[in-house]
């Protein structure tokens, strides 16, 4: 067990209580400089921060090495490194038997010792007196009855009500009843049970660098039998009822304040109200706290402190102090009071006598405490305020403040009632903080957490610090980490998630891994980022959360190929790998298997000592590899195409094999098998008619669709020009006179209907058309038989109808002769055409249009 949990030695105080920029003499020196120290660990492959310069004329320091640390998670081993980040493997064979048995459960002596190293440090300086527990008898008596009984307890008060005094009696009378004993825990700042379990599974079992994954842990904790005390409680409802439900065997007593969550309707739970104090107890407390007894005028101020304060036990302890710093000073000026001050004395010539306090001022007393408390106490608090109300270890309060005494500064803090224990350390006691902020406490608040987070990032990477003095100090890591700036913060959760992670305190190391990965994005440090989502990717691995690791995993490999960060890219894609397996197998798949080579069905059947490559004994081996049997995936060899074993003799093997032979037609395919269609059932004739009426309907909508568009597309303003007949008895249609056009002037081109023929040069306009002479077949339409038709002439073209306009002028006489048509493009198509028709295509040949 280490020296008061987590508290250095005394050259080690001493040296961080230095102020900064005070020469160093020892290894732990200012801290306020130690944070540019930590740089190089993040750089070098195997090494920590180096250790600090000593004193001129001493030998220079070898640099510490990284501390590395392996837990065995469920099923994986994850390694710990603070420098290029942690990796997660699957279990290694050998280690899966011992990873499979429970652990030992620890002894009385070792469960002694836990409960000690879950209790507030001893603090130096003078021992504060212990406070008797008035009027708390019938409580203390129905408590100890119903968890004798194996019934769990909530027992609810206000925050000053002695909840954490009650609790300690309890345990002192309860220590016999469970086999497992009692088991203390602290439910401040957790919202979930896992982590309670954890803790309670890391209590009574032996596990050392051990995670038990979900499965191993309900299986622990649901055979501890043992009265566990959580103080401080902030879970409900669903939350509280998955705590009990794991834990059939234990008796709890939880201790809440009255805006806690409620417990559900199932959770059977007995309930006890914590209230205040009666006259005669607030009186009797005042007097001890005091060491003497009270006067009347004291007496009549404490029964109106009572009626203000409804009799909280809290409240009275702080009016306690408040009587003594007032005898401090009443008493300190009547002893002077004969002396004659010197003439470089501050104090007064006239000392004046101080009063009781105000009723408003021992309401809210915190204002005057600080203001007669020393100055290391002072700065204590407002350190404290910086932090959201968690005070640091005493330990750590040299180097914070700048005393080298200011570790005695809680125990005075302690006793004056402005601080609480919470846990193994202490926090502002109810209402301290607003107070103390109202007063001008928090005006430093910013340079505050910056000192303490550039100093816990110095703490906190030293090799000598062990993860559980860090696990220890969690939340005012995690309140400095939320109070620093950017760069602060990033440093500080560089330095503090790899002694979480390995503590292993997996809560607070999640919560340090987000707030270190939002102030790397504010920061624009990509590296760091693309560690801690590295991390928070490993983090929901080893929990089963495999989309939130997926999805950090990714963001990981993404960051770290922008840098070319090799070695990272290769680590997150293992990581994402196990991801992808273990979600294969959580959807009944199974995971990848090792490859084996199996050798294809030809090579197997071969005998042995031939082989379809090179070697003679490629076979054999083949073989050999095809006759093993197992549930590995198989990977098929195929075989090399090779020469035939004898090389040509004759010119003709060599053509043969250098031109092969046309292919011969294979055998007529054998019929199909006659399948009988199957008898019209019941319900076919009706679906015949359905698709028959629904084949009409299609019908007539094209029919109704093409009509309106051979419609759409004629011009009704534009005469269209009447097919010519190339028939000889046909008579002669004279083309429409245009009005305007003499006698003399050459005919107008013949108009030819939409659709008639098309411009080989223009890509969809029409062109006019020649007439063929007579006795000229036209051109053949193509069809599915290549043979060229009859000598018969193609039956006259019937014109369509066409409107013409009314002649202004008589019509002239018809000509006897057809009009000239025109020389343009069109005269090769004709040619073209009539070449066409007069020579056939030769047969299997395809026809040209």
């Amino acid at each position: 067990m280490e020296r008061t949990q987590g508290q250095p030695g005394q050259d080690e105080r001493a040296a961080a209580g230095r102020p900064a920029g005070t020469p160093a003499a020892a290894p732990a020196a200012a801290p306020a400089t130690a944070p540019a120290k930590t740089a190089p660990a993040r750089t070098a492959p195997a090494k920590s921060a180096p250790a600090r310069t000593p004193a001129s004329g001493s030998a220079a320091q070898a640099p510490a090495p990284a501390r590395v640390v392996t837990l065995t998670s469920g099923e994986f081993t994850l390694t710990v490194n603070p420098v290029d980040g942690s990796e997660i493997e699957p279990l290694r064979p050998e280690a899966r038997p011992a990873a499979g048995r429970r652990p030992a459960k620890r002894s009385a002596a070792s469960r002694a010792d836990r409960d000690a190293a879950a209790r507030p440090p001893v603090l130096p300086g003078p021992p504060v007196p212990a406070l008797p527990l008035l009027a708390r008898a019938d409580e203390r008596e129905r408590l100890v009855r119903l968890l004798g009984r194996g019934r769990s307890v909530r027992l609810t008060g206000p925050a000053g009500s002695g909840r954490t005094v009650l609790l300690d009696a309890v345990a002192a009378d309860c220590a016999d009843l469970a086999p497992d004993g009692v088991v203390r825990l602290s439910g401040h700042g957790r919202q979930q049970p896992a982590e309670l379990l954890h803790t309670l599974y890391a209590t009574v079992y032996d596990t050392r660098d051990e995670r038990p994954d979900r499965t191993q842990l309900l299986a622990g904790v649901a055979e501890i039998g043992a009265i566990v005390l959580l103080d401080d409680l902030e879970l409900g409802g669903a939350a509280l009822d998955e705590l009990l439900r794991a834990t059939p065997e234990c008796a709890y007593l939880l201790a809440a304040a009255p805006d806690a969550k409620a417990p559900s309707d199932d959770a059977h739970l007995e309930e006890v109200f914590l209230g205040g104090l009666g006259r005669a107890d607030c009186a009797r407390l005042l007097e001890a706290a005091t060491g003497r007894p009270l006067t009347d005028e004291e007496t009549a101020w404490a029964e109106d402190l009572r009626f203000a304060s409804e009799g909280l036990p809290l409240r009275f302890v702080q009016a306690a102090a408040l009587l003594r710093q007032r005898d401090e000073l009443n008493g300190g000026s009547a002893d002077d009071e004969d002396d004659e001050p010197g003439v470089f004395e501050e104090r007064p010539r006239d000392p004046s006598h101080v009063p009781l306090p105000t009723l408003a001022q021992a309401a809210a007393p915190a204002e005057l405490l600080a203001s007669r408390v020393s100055e290391s106490a002072r700065a204590a608090l407002r350190s404290a305020c910086a932090l959201g109300g968690e005070l640091p270890h005493h330990a750590h309060l040299p180097a914070l403040v700048g005393d080298t005494h200011a570790d005695a500064a809680v125990a005075e803090l302690l006793g004056c009632g402005l601080i609480t224990p919470v846990g193994p350390r202490y926090r502002l006691a109810e209402g301290v903080a607003r107070q103390l902020e109202e007063a001008g406490y928090g005006e430093s608040a910013t340079e505050e957490a910056r000192t303490a987070a550039r100093h816990y990032a110095w703490w906190t990477g030293h090799a000598s610090v062990t993860p559980e003095r860090v696990a220890a100090e969690a939340d005012a890591v995690l309140a400095a980490l939320g109070g620093a700036d950017v760069v602060a913060a990033v440093l500080l959760a560089r330095t503090a998630a790899p002694a979480l992670a390995a503590a292993p305190s997996w809560e607070a190391w999640g919560r340090v891994l987000r707030s270190g990965a939002e102030a790397a994005r504010k920061a624009g440090e990509v590296a760091e980022q693309a560690y801690f989502h590295h991390e928070l990717g490993v983090l929901a691995l080893c929990e089963g959360r495999l989309d939130r690791a997926r999805a950090e995993l990714e963001a990981s490999i993404g960051l770290r190929g922008a840098l070319a960060d090799k070695r990272g890219t290769v680590a997150g894609r293992r990581a994402l790998a196990l991801v992808t397996d273990r979600d294969r197998e959580a959807r009944g798949a199974q995971a990848s298997p090792p490859l084996r080579l199996e050798a294809p069905p030809v090579l197997a059947a071969l005998p042995p000592g031939t082989g379809a490559g090179t070697g003679t004994g490629a076979g054999t081996g083949a073989g050999a590899v095809a006759k093993q049997a197992g549930s590995e995936a198989v990977t098929q060899v195929t075989p090399v195409i090779g020469k035939p074993a004898g090389s040509p003799a004759t010119l003709s093997q060599v053509y043969a094999d250098a031109f092969t032979a046309a292919p011969q037609p294979g055998p007529a395919p054998a019929p199909a098998p006659f399948v009988r269609r199957p008898e019209p059932g019941p319900g076919r004739p009706r679906k015949t008619v359905l698709l028959a009426a629904a084949g009409a309907l299609t019908v007539v909508a094209l029919g109704t669709v093409v009509g309106l568009s051979l419609t759409a597309g004629e011009d009704p303003e534009q005469p269209v020009e009447p097919t010519v007949s190339s028939t000889p008895d046909a008579p002669a249609v004279t083309p429409p006179r245009v009005p305007g056009n003499s006698g003399n002037d050459s005919p107008a081109e013949p108009v030819v209907p939409p659709g008639a023929g098309s411009d080989p040069t223009r890509g969809g306009g029409s062109a006019p058309t020649t007439p063929p002479p007579a006795g000229t077949p036209g051109p053949q339409q193509p069809g599915p038989d290549p043979t060229p038709p009859a000598t018969t002439p193609p039956p006259a073209t019937t014109p369509p109808p066409a409107t013409t306009p009314p002649p202004t002028t008589p019509s002239p006489t018809p000509p006897t002769t057809p009009p000239v048509t025109p020389t343009g493009p069109a005269t090769p198509t004709t040619s073209t055409s009539s070449t066409e028709a007069q020579s056939p295509p030769a047969s299997g040949s395809p026809k040209t249009i």
